[in-house]
């Protein structure tokens, strides 16, 4: 059940990342917004703490994530430490897309693994 619940969270935060995005022409209308630009950061700050409590079998069989970026966004965002541009830019524009298809993916190979009941 937790797993489904943080795959949830998952799309929901990707969810709302792209609709704040959907609008904006590119990176400097992005980081020109700042209450846009803390609606992202907040969402992927959920994103990565969210990865960051997934079960240790769940993140085996998703290598190819890139965890250490996450958890690089994870500790500035966290810090609120600045410059930090380019990793949300990199985090809105790679990670995140990029670690939901996968995540997905494995929901479909592995249902079970997402079933409330399991």
């Amino acid at each position: 059940m937790l797993t489904r619940m943080q795959y949830d969270i998952l799309q929901a935060c990707g969810k709302n990342i792209a609709v704040l995005l959907a609008e904006m022409q590119g990176e400097e209308e992005l980081f020109a917004s700042a209450n846009t630009l803390l609606r992202v950061e907040a969402n992927l700050l959920a994103i990565a703490q969210t990865l960051s409590h997934l079960p240790e079998p769940l993140r085996q069989r998703l290598l190819q994530i890139d965890w250490h970026g996450w958890e690089c966004l994870q500790q500035l965002l966290e810090r609120d430490a600045h410059p930090r541009r380019a990793e949300v830019w990199y985090g809105t524009q790679a990670l995140a897309p990029a670690t939901l298809e996968l995540i997905a993916a494995l929901r479909r190979q592995e249902p079970t693994w997402f079933e409330i009941g399991y």
